[in-house]
């Protein structure tokens, strides 16, 4: 009985019945693009492991035709490949065969028509009802811990923007570049102009109300006779705006203090909160669309995975097959 062939002998025996098309590639690819060592060293593992694939459909590199490409492309799925990790591999295959063509040694290049794997939009980071309201309740502990007009205010301000970004959605950069007249004491509506200059109206709770009106009147004792300036949130001890990363520092801060990882917590994960808090809440998916400010409707739609559980849920409680199997 003869021995079993070793990994090497194996890979030998591969190389070989891809014949030299590979090793002429790589060389291209060397000194015509200058890949790296370890890029070509990619380029071989990902054609080698395509060669192996056509080799047991009794096919080649030379004779290879879209359907094989495209089977090739489903077994990296079944295999668990990430589309992101196939659109890799497809890629490099383009490269191969292009090469191929425009060297004469294929008449064609069967990877023109193969369109690669479509990438799932990341779903965002989902804060819990539960990790917000700890946030905002830690917000407010510190307004009440200051010992300092100073310290105060930068606290009110800071509860005052949560309050404001969880209750609207708001971008962050709408979030700091609201206006003083927002702090109106009967102002129950923003309007925003967002992306694009368009605008929307967007709600303001007795909760965010209340903070904005706190963070005001300390403003006043703060500021005196001076002029209050044109931003609601203005940089403390500067001049101009609030910006951003100050704000996401903060926040940061803050989420470290209760016990939540700063890395999980931004303006724009609060963001994402306030959509997903109020769809599982039974809010209409246009509804939240219009209050985001998203121009279609796809864009709203990575929130739809909180939706999974409800709706199992009332499938279950009201579909009438579903209540006959229970009965």
């Amino acid at each position: 009985m003869e021995p079993a062939p070793t990994e090497e002998a194996a890979q030998r025996a591969l190389r070989g019945s891809l014949g030299s098309d590979l090793e002429t590639f790589l060389e291209m690819m060397s000194a015509e693009r200058g890949a790296a060592p370890n890029t070509l060293d990619s380029y071989r593992r990902d054609v080698e492991d395509y060669g192996s694939f056509l080799a047991r459909r009794r096919t080649s590199l030379r004779t290879a035709s879209p359907t094989d490409i495209r089977a090739y492309m489903a077994e990296l799925e079944a295999r668990g490949y990430a589309a992101s990790s196939a659109a890799r591999r497809l890629s490099a295959l383009r490269q191969l065969h292009r090469f191929l063509f425009a060297e004469g040694i294929r008449t064609d290049d069967p990877t023109g028509i193969v369109a690669a794997p479509k990438r799932k939009p990341p779903l965002p980071k989902i804060m819990s009802e539960a990790e917000v309201e700890r946030l905002l309740t830690e917000a407010e502990a510190a307004v009440a811990r200051a010992d300092t007009p100073p310290a105060r205010l930068r606290a009110a301000r800071l509860a005052a923007l949560l309050e404001t970004l969880y209750a609207s959605g708001l971008r962050v950069s709408e979030l700091v570049a609201l206006p003083a007249t927002a702090a109106r004491p009967d102002l129950r509506m923003l309007m925003i102009r967002g992306k694009g200059g368009k605008e929307r109206i967007v709600p303001l709770t007795e909760r965010s109300r209340a903070a904005i009106g706190r963070f005001m009147m300390l403003r006043r004792e703060a500021e005196g006779d001076k002029p209050a300036g044109p931003w609601l949130f203005p940089a403390i001890s500067e001049s101009g705006t609030l910006t951003r990363q100050a704000f996401a520092r903060d926040l940061k801060a803050l989420a470290a203090s209760v016990g939540i990882a700063p890395a999980r917590v931004s303006p724009h994960v609060l963001r994402h909160a306030f959509a997903s808090h109020l769809l599982q809440n039974g809010a209409d998916l246009r509804i939240v669309q219009q209050l985001l400010g998203h121009a279609d409707i796809s864009t709203t739609q990575i929130y739809t995975h909180v939706l999974e559980e409800r709706l199992k849920s009332l499938v279950a409680d009201h579909h009438p097959l579903a209540r006959t199997a229970a009965d």
